[in-house]
This record gives C-alpha cells, sequence and structure tokens, in this order.
C-alpha cells in the first residue's frame, strides 16, 4: 500500500465506440466492416466507428440521407439496442470492480470509469495492460486507459491512448517527465480537455491558449476571471492539483424526465396515454432506485415543428401533489390528469413525457391531515411496488405494469427500429446459436 500523502494516480478506462463495439461482440463477421448506430426512430447516426469515421460521415447525419452513400462503401447500421448496451456495459463494470475497492470506483457513464489507484503501488503500463486483456477476453469489449494524478489528466491520458498508435492503447501520464509531458501537452488542440469543447476552445484561441500544454500553464486566477470557476478548476486539474473528488455513489436527481419520440404520428387522447403510461412507468421505477418520493408530475405533446404545414401544438403543464409519492399508479393518474387537460384533438402529435419533480427522500414524506386510507394501505403498496420492480428486473422492463404501461409487443407509435439486433445476452430466444 502506498502511504497516506502518496500522490493521486487515477485510472480511466474507455470503452472504444461503446454501441458499435457492443454490436460486433455476437458480430465477429463484422470486425473489419464499418460500423454505425442510429438513434430513436433510426433517425441520425449516434455513434460510429473508426472505419466509418475515416470515410468522414459525421456525427448526427441523419440516415436517410447517408443510405446511399452507405451502400457503395459497404456500412453497416444497427439501430439503438439498449438492452444489449445496459447489459454489456454492466458486465464492463463488473470486470472493473475486480482491480479496486467499491470506494475507489466510480462508473462515469454507460462506457468509462475511474480507478483510484493512489491505495495501490502499481506499475501503471502493466495493470492497464491488464485491464485491457481482461475487458477484452470476458466482455469482447475493446478499451483504452489513461492514467493521471487528477481525473482531468486522466481523461486527457485516455484521449493520448486512444489516439496516438504508439502508446497501444495504455498511457500513463504519471511517468512522464515534466519536459516530456509539456512536449506531449503541446500537440494537442485545446478542444480535447475534458469540458472545454469547440465553443469554449475558440473563446481561449482568441486569449492565445489553443494547446493543452497553453492551458496547462495559463494562470488559474486570471483564467477565473477572465472565463469561469469551472474552467479555473480544469486549468489546476491540469497543473495536478486535484479538484474534482471521485464520485463513488451517484447523486440523487433532482428531477427525472422520461420522453420519446413516436415511430409514428399519434392523433386521440387514447392514444396518447398510451406512451404516458409507459414513460411514467420508467419514470416511477428511476424514481424508487433512488430513494425518494415525487412532489410534483408534469407531462408535455408535441406537434413536428418541422412540418410547416400541420398545426402547431406544443404545451405542457404541472401540478403540485397533496402528498409525495414513489407510487407507480398514483404517479401516472396524475399524469393521465394533466394529459387531459393539455390535450387538443385535430392534431398531428410526435412525442410525449413525463416529468417527476419536487424529489424529496421517501422518508422524509409529509402525510396528509385526510388521508382516510387505513395505516397498513401504505406498507402494501410499497410491498406491491418492490414487487413491480423485482419482477421487471428479472424478467424485462414492461412485462408487469398499469394498465397498457405493461402490456408488451408493438403498437402504431413504438420505435421505429427496423435494424434491431437481437438482444443475444438478456433473452433467452435470441441467444446466439454457433452452426456445427
Amino acid at each position: 500500500m502506498n502511504p497516506p500523502d502518496a500522490p493521486r494516480r487515477i485510472a480511466l478506462v474507455d470503452a472504444n465506440s461503446f454501441f458499435c463495439s457492443a454490436e460486433r461482440v455476437f458480430r465477429p463477421d463484422l470486425e473489419k466492416v464499418p460500423l454505425v448506430v442510429l438513434s430513436n426512430n433510426d433517425g441520425c447516426v449516434v455513434a460510429r466507428d473508426a472505419l466509418v469515421k475515416a470515410l468522414g460521415v459525421p456525427m448526427c447525419a441523419p440516415w436517410f440521407q447517408l443510405k446511399e452513400q452507405a451502400s457503395q462503401q459497404g456500412i453497416v447500421a444497427f439501430s439503438s439496442n439498449y438492452t444489449l448496451y445496459g447489459d454489456l456495459s454492466r458486465r464492463f463494470m463488473s470486470v472493473l470492480a475486480q482491480f479496486v475497492p467499491t470506494e475507489d470506483l466510480e462508473v462515469y457513464s454507460i462506457d468509462e470509469a475511474f480507478l483510484d489507484f493512489t491505495r495501490q503501488t502499481i506499475d501503471a503500463t502493466a495493470i492497464g495492460k491488464v485491464i485491457k486483456q481482461r475487458v477484452k477476453q470476458w466482455t469482447g469489449l475493446p478499451v483504452c486507459v489513461g492514467f493521471g494524478s487528477t481525473k482531468t489528466l486522466a481523461k486527457m491520458a485516455n484521449h493520448v491512448a486512444k489516439k496516438q498508435p504508439t502508446w497501444n492503447g495504455v498511457c500513463d501520464l504519471t511517468s512522464l517527465a515534466a519536459m516530456d509531458l509539456d512536449a506531449l501537452l503541446a500537440g494537442i488542440e485545446v478542444r480535447e480537455v475534458w469540458g472545454v469543447g469547440g465553443r469554449l476552445s475558440a473563446q481561449l484561441s482568441d486569449a492565445c491558449i489553443r494547446t493543452v500544454a497553453d492551458l496547462r500553464a495559463a494562470d488559474p486566477r486570471r483564467i477565473r476571471e477572465r472565463f469561469t470557476v469551472v474552467l479555473e478548476r480544469t486549468v489546476r486539474e491540469l497543473q495536478g492539483v486535484a479538484c474534482i473528488d471521485l464520485e463513488t455513489a451517484p447523486s440523487p436527481k433532482q428531477q427525472i424526465i422520461a420522453s420519446r419520440s413516436f415511430g409514428a404520428p399519434v392523433f386521440s387522447l387514447e392514444e396518447l396515454a398510451e406512451p404516458i403510461r409507459m414513460h411514467m412507468a420508467r419514470a416511477a421505477e428511476k424514481l424508487r432506485r433512488q430513494g425518494s418520493a415525487a412532489g410534483a408530475v408534469g407531462a408535455w405533446i408535441e406537434t413536428n415543428r418541422f412540418r410547416e404545414q400541420d398545426a402547431q401544438y406544443s404545451p405542457s403543464h404541472t401540478v403540485q401533489l397533496p402528498v409525495a409519492t414513489d407510487d407507480t399508479a398514483t404517479l401516472t393518474q396524475w399524469a393521465l390528469a394533466v394529459l387531459q387537460r393539455i390535450y387538443r384533438p385535430r392534431h398531428r402529435y410526435v412525442k410525449a413525457g413525463v416529468m417527476l419533480m419536487d424529489l424529496r427522500p421517501k422518508g422524509l414524506v409529509q402525510a396528509d391531515l385526510f388521508d382516510t386510507a387505513p395505516p397498513a394501505y401504505g406498507a402494501r403498496r410499497d410491498v406491491l411496488m418492490q414487487t413491480l420492480d423485482r419482477v421487471n428486473a428479472k424478467w424485462g422492463r414492461g412485462t408487469l405494469g398499469i394498465a397498457s404501461a405493461g402490456l408488451q409487443g408493438d403498437r402504431a407509435w413504438s420505435m421505429q427500429r427496423g435494424n434491431l439486433s437481437p438482444a443475444y445476452s438478456t433473452r433467452w430466444s435470441d441467444l446466439r446459436v454457433i452452426g456445427e
């Protein structure tokens, strides 16, 4: 173990082109085929592999405009398979959890995590290679690993590991001498820094800060005066001063939103009620997962603003609940009441959503003085919601629910996913069969 005052050593492990790589896990025949993954309703490109990037296909390109090019260049497109991606992400994170204690692992997103090795004596490059090999062997996902003394430097190291082949997918910035580190960062544009992006990089360029080395050499106090305190923290992190802690437990959400565009237009109140029920079932499940209750419910519906020939109407409304709750049935009733209030006939609706607000811990909910329900009623409802969540966790979302929200199968408004791959790892009927 390192001494308590040992310098920090943070690793960022990131899966390469995660959605595309997940599709390849069970399709090795596509190893050298350019892949893209499409957004909801197969609208636009949301993930590209390295082969597609080399062909010049931009992110968010509309798929209908790319179909001819894809046919000519052999690009294969997949609809977003959230079930597959979620399961592979859980497997990925379970492999990473073998390298550090729970308190030293931060799951940052579906395809990347921070690992704090400060309390371990390790050869960073060697352990990075082990992580790469084990994740690939156990999940099929290719990853890159970056080490730094702060989270921002770890992010930068991962970028280097991914973009510069000489590092072979593992970059340890903590092992570089100061002169070598400056030379490396001088060759990287400032927009590649975690949290900077295109718009801020243009402002930094006006201040003659064009590379990561330039930003690292800047005076943090002057940066704060001219820009923001957030960018000041970024500069200090680049200088090796830890300003961003590891978040091993996600903070409770302040609001929960569930929405999705329809695969086909919806016109009637009865048709709109189905997706509202479905969205609320998903939102309520997230609410219970973080141990909260909602004090307010909102809902909205939208027409297609891009169809100028259609009558436009995109209302929303929120109601405050008499008693905060996490009960799916109660929340659904309120959401449907909001829907009934905002609905207008003779409109072509293409999207609906719900929002839970005024969230507070479930144990701190103030009861209603005039509530006539017996004390045991609330306990029975809690047990019912727990059963609901367990059934859906085991057998799949939507197996059990409120009214039509619990019915599986496609509807007219269901999301269009014409290129959807099987749920190889979570559904017996989709289990990959290897021929003799």
